[in-house]
């Protein structure tokens, strides 16, 4: 008896190390991401505080972006590009040294960066980029800027002019030793007319403020992220709150009246009168006893599913607890996307092990092809879609192009920590050994099932169990897709982690209603019918992609694919996740009613 409890307490002691190692990973290698020429921010007057530019692109295509310079700008006095991290190069960036000279508390007045003498390719380029609303990027000291490079106006005939912007003007603000603030002016009365096709000599000017002022250097970041907790976008969002409560209080309500009406009422019958316990005495889901726990076709499948969704909700669930604890901070150079790839690698042991011991439950044989599977299943159509869409930025010679070096760190962070934390899972899942527990014995030979309505069908069946959920969640999807695809900034990961709550809760819900009315109907086929119900939500979040699309102002080729090729990859992580929410309370649900009944 000693012996085992020595045996547990290191078990456990193992399990509490290994736990703390894998995310003091996943911290490393967050914070490894967040990087600055000056780390400490701090200057002395005079000192040259670094200034980046970054990329160019149209302001309704987020994912069109190009380097500064390939643009007819004023190059750098010395061209020096920062050496990007994994997450600036997951997050497009390409940073490389300003022509301008932002030196700690020195002012400037209308400095001439250079003159430019610009061909008519140089002027359609640019006349181009007027027409789409191209803006360019900037950081200084971490800070990133904006500003659009021209406008257009429309003149007495009803056609435009273009201009664009030859002088810009830095407000900086300043407390201390420290950077708090800079805005990017432009200068009406500065400007270049790109409307007739002719060659055209520019002179480009800048100059500088600096300003003190009280503000701390800890609140820097709050100028970012006080749009999204303006008061109207908060009351949209506890109206969200409030609406998904009252709902979620509905379906509760449902349940309890099924349980206590109709199941309770059963149990009751049964308790009362022995004679019921003959098959012929049973009725709706009672008759269907000896078939429900009928490990249903395509185990192996099914398994695999259930492994890579629960693999993704860990993965939701840690993103979204680190944006509740303030890791992820606006504009931090991919440090959102570096987490998200480093915690998908690592949450791969609970793939495997989920995956290869729900499959034994069910006596599967080949472990290793539901391995495979379980690995792939959402890991390899996003690689596939990774790599069209980055031959496709490749082509249009777009920052969003990751270069072969980055791909191979990529794939090295797959060979050496997620394949095997996937076989490691799957080795201790075929370990456990563990059976699946039925409180109903099968019989051979499956129970026919009788014909049903059309409404009972998997497809109306799918479209009513992904209304509801979707319907209470879609308030909260324009300010996340108008994050990833656009340029708010998201920060109220706390309003996030209610709706994902929300969300499981009544996907849940809605799966154990809709599967007892399949069971009441005497169909038994419930295992797949349940996870395909509870991820119908993904497919409501697919088709709100294309109202999305044409509600926004995106356009062209290179932004049509990379929102629909990452977002079908989104959605189909988001149908994985939720059908394993729904498969996971049917289940509960199923076994609990059928161990209420005692049979023969």
């Amino acid at each position: 008896m000693c012996s085992l409890f020595l045996f547990a307490e290191r078990n456990r002691r193992m399990a509490n190390s290994a736990e703390c190692f894998l995310m003091s990973l996943v911290m490393i290698g967050i914070l490894s991401q967040v990087t600055s020429d000056a780390f400490d921010h701090k200057y002395n007057k005079g000192d040259p505080v670094p200034l980046y530019v970054n990329k160019v692109g149209p302001y309704h295509n987020p994912s069109e972006t190009y380097p500064y310079y390939d643009f007819p700008f004023c190059p750098p006095d010395l061209w020096q590009e920062k050496e990007e991290s994994l997450g600036e190069v997951l997050n497009g960036d390409h940073l490389v040294s300003a022509p301008y000279n932002l030196n700690f508390r020195l002012d400037r007045e209308s400095h001439v960066v250079c003159r430019r003498n610009l061909t008519r390719k140089e002027v359609a380029l640019f006349r181009t980029a007027v027409s789409k609303d191209y803006y360019l990027q900037m950081y200084y000291d971490d800070l990133p800027i904006w500003q659009f490079i021209g406008a257009a106006q429309t003149n007495d005939v009803d056609t435009f002019n273009y201009y664009l912007f030859t002088k810009v003007h830095f407000d900086i603000f300043y407390s201390g030793d420290r950077v708090i603030e800079i805005n990017l002016l432009t200068d009406s009365s500065n400007r270049a007319d790109l409307t007739e096709d002719k060659v055209i000599d520019i002179e480009f000017l800048y100059s500088v403020n600096w300003k003190e002022t009280d503000l701390p250097f800890d609140t820097r970041m709050q100028k970012y992220t006080m749009f999204a907790h303006f008061p109207l976008n908060m009351k949209k969002h506890q109206f969200a709150i409030t609406n998904s409560f009252w709902t979620i209080i509905l379906l509760v309500g449902c349940l309890v009246a099924l349980y206590v009406r109709v199941l309770r009422k059963d149990f009751n019958e049964y308790e009362n009168d022995e004679e019921l316990a003959d098959n012929q005495g049973h009725t709706g889901w009672k008759i269907i006893h000896s078939d429900v726990f009928r490990y249903p076709k395509y185990n192996c499948c099914l398994a695999a599913a259930i492994g890579c969704g629960t693999q993704l909700f860990a993965v939701v669930l840690s993103i979204i607890i680190l944006g509740v604890a303030g890791v992820f901070h606006p504009y931090d150079h991919g440090v959102q996307k570096v987490a998200s790839v480093i915690i998908y690698a690592i949450t791969n042991v609970i793939a495997g092990f989920t995956a290869v011991s729900f499959y034994h439950q069910l006596e599967g044989s080949n472990s290793a092809k539901n391995l495979f599977l379980a690995g792939s299943l959402f890991c390899g159509p996003l690689f596939l879609t990774f790599c069209m869409l980055n031959t496709v930025a490749g082509i249009y010679e777009s920052t969003a192009e990751i270069s072969m070096g980055n791909i191979v760190k990529i794939l090295l962070i797959w060979v050496f920590i997620a394949l095997p934390l996937l076989l490691l899972g799957g080795t201790l899942g075929k370990m456990t050994k563990s059976e699946f527990q039925a409180p109903c014995r099968s019989t051979k030979c499956p129970r026919e099932i009788p014909p049903l309505h059309w409404y009972r069908a998997a497809l109306p069946q799918m479209a009513i169990a992904g209304f509801l959920p979707f319907s209470v969640f879609y308030i909260e999807l324009y300010p996340i897709f108008a994050s990833i695809w656009g340029l708010k900034v998201f920060t109220t990961y706390g309003v996030l982690c209610v709706f994902f709550i929300f969300l499981v809760t009544i996907t849940a819900l809605v799966s154990i209603g809709l599967t007892y009315l399949q069971l009441a109907a005497e169909d038994h086929q419930w295992w797949w019918r349940s996870f395909l119900c509870g991820g119908s939500t993904g497919l409501y979040v697919y088709a709100y992609c294309f109202f999305f699309y044409f509600q926004s102002e995106m356009s062209g080729f290179l932004q049509t694919s990379f929102f629909f090729g990452y977002m079908t990859c989104s959605c189909f992580g988001l149908f994985l996740l939720l059908g394993t929410v729904g498969f996971r309370a049917s289940l509960i649900f199923v076994r609990h009613i059928y161990s209420s009944i005692k049979f023969e």
